[in-house]
């Protein structure tokens, strides 16, 4: 059996209503290993804190103005970046069906009890343990490695050696390689594939919308809720975020 990943869970909390965030948030605190790191009022919201913060569990109430708890999980399957684990907590059975078949990891009515939030976070739990039980190790190339990356700005097709990329990002379903002078979009459909050329041992996911070059990170900043920021050696000096869970990975590899 493989171990779960060290630390508290993060999660964050959409729901419009603040009583029903509220008695959540409480719930989880009680059950304990569970950091909530942030909550959200609306759909829209909710979209920009997983963004922002890469949280391992959403739980999202479905019915919200603005964008519901349905349309954020297809709003970031669509964006093709990999949500966090999404739990639908609501007073509304109905929509069961098409959540599981968005492949949400739990469905919640409410009110929520104790008991059964506790099997959602111990499901949770098991899930993070495989998908980060060795987070320190060295990934594997899967693909072979790129002699040269395409670049497409404009009308023009750029290739640069993949060393000279500083980092990827992924956003509404398209990906762009930044170097230091410049930048393009790329005929690659997901970080995976582009990740899958790269060398591992300087290429690096520091968020799930985002694969940096180590050797070009200028400046690592302190940022929200002990992550850290990443300061790029372009010509923007771009700022990337890391995610909670690499933020342990870079102290680790940086002594920090």
């Amino acid at each position: 059996m493989r171990s779960r990943a060290t630390g508290p869970i993060s999660a964050i909390i959409a729901d419009d209503e603040q009583l029903a965030r509220d008695e959540l948030k409480y719930l989880l605190e009680q059950i304990g290993d569970i950091e909530v790191v942030a909550t959200a009022s609306n759909g829209i919201e909710a979209l920009e804190v997983i963004e922002k913060l890469d949280p391992a569990i959403a739980f999202l109430d479905i019915q919200m103005p603005g964008l519901d708890g349905i349309s954020v999980l297809r709003r970031l399957r669509e964006s093709q970046i990999e949500p966090p684990h999404i739990v639908f907590s609501t007073a509304w059975d109905q929509f069961a069906v098409e959540a599981f078949r968005l492949e949400a990891m739990d469905y919640l009515l409410k009110p929520v009890e104790r008991e059964r939030l506790e099997e959602t976070i111990e499901r949770a739990r098991r899930a993070l343990g495989d998908r980060y039980s060795e987070p320190s190790a060295i990934p594997q190339r899967t693909g072979p490695a790129f002699s040269k990356l395409l670049l497409k700005s404009g009308a023009r097709n750029l290739i640069i050696d993949p060393q000279d990329l500083v980092y990827a990002t992924i956003g509404g379903g398209v990906i762009t390689l930044v170097a230091a002078d410049f930048e393009g979009q790329s005929n690659f459909r997901t970080l995976e594939e582009l990740q899958a050329g790269l060398d591992p041992e300087i290429f690096w996911r520091a968020h799930r919308s985002y694969v940096v070059n180590i050797n070009r990170i200028r400046e690592v900043m302190p940022w929200f809720k002990s992550t850290y920021q990443l300061r790029m050696d372009d010509k923007r000096n771009s700022e990337v975020p890391v995610s909670r869970m690499q933020s342990r990975r870079l102290r680790e590899m940086l002594n920090l």
